[in-house]
């Protein structure tokens, strides 16, 4: 009987260990922090983008952005006007579902869009729009660690393994670090299909924005080149309405900003 106890004690106290671990629940922890990234109302703000590369600032856009969440799937749906710089000035894209479009005032002509497909420096078209995360990837702990934010601070968080659902979503696999105590998003690493390391992203400059303390700014780092980064600034928060005859394609050459 005692030689049955020396092997049975490592494995029930390797599975009290972990069983923290195994209590956590990744799902509902990654839709946390995607409340923590939008709020739950239609809402408005503006997203400017800024480009730097060795250190030098070499493009800026400025886009308005206004979202809302799909009653039945609970993803946002978003219509983004171009602000600046004056060439770009009116030209529209909508994200519908994971379909995205864009719109030119000037040819009048409207095209489907990959969500890949860059729009500024290490900013994707995927990256400008409304994403609630847990939609779209599945998601599963991975450890609980201790990781440097964007401001050099330490974080205990949970870093979560994210697999995307479908093919159309702008990353394949995603690692996620979520602060343990209050659900921010940390910092984040996206990945090719391939497996190459696209881009790494930090959370910073948390603010309340809209009832609950938001990140109001996400510094992109480049996955090959870490002297090439894009910073992207969200500002001018406010609910407002949005209503669903923006979100329709065939309402874009008519869309006229409020």
């Amino acid at each position: 009987m005692r030689s049955n106890l020396r092997y049975l004690l490592p494995v029930l106290l390797g599975g009290l260990l972990a069983a923290p671990a195994l209590a956590v629940d990744a799902q509902a922890l990654l839709a946390a922090s995607d409340a923590v990234r939008n709020p739950d109302k239609p809402f408005g703000l503006t997203t400017t983008l800024v480009e730097y590369r060795n250190g030098k600032q070499t493009d800026t856009s400025t886009l308005a952005v206004y979202s809302r969440a799909d009653a039945n799937s609970g993803q946002f749906r978003s219509l983004l006007r171009f602000v600046a710089p004056a060439r770009d000035a009116d030209k529209l894209m909508l994200k519908s579902g994971n379909d995205l479009w864009f719109y030119d005032p000037a040819s009048k002509a409207t095209i489907r869009i990959s969500p890949q497909q860059r729009l500024l420096g290490q900013a994707a078209n995927g990256d400008v729009v409304t994403v609630n995360l847990a939609g779209d990837y599945s998601a599963s702990v991975a450890a609980e660690e201790d990781v440097s934010d964007g401001d050099k601070q330490q974080r205990h968080t949970y870093r979560l393994e994210l697999k995307a659902k479908t093919p159309d979503v702008t990353y394949h696999r995603i690692e996620m670090w979520i602060d343990a105590a209050n659900k921010q998003p940390v910092k984040a690493r996206f990945y090719a299909e391939s497996g190459s390391l696209l881009k790494t992203a930090y959370y910073r400059r948390y603010q309340s924005q809209l009832g609950t303390n938001r990140p109001t700014e996400t510094v992109i780092i480049d996955g090959l080149d870490p002297n090439w980064v894009t910073v992207m600034r969200f500002s001018g928060y406010a609910w407002r309405d949005v209503p669903e005859s923006w979100l329709q394609r065939d309402f874009l050459p008519r869309f006229k900003p409020q």
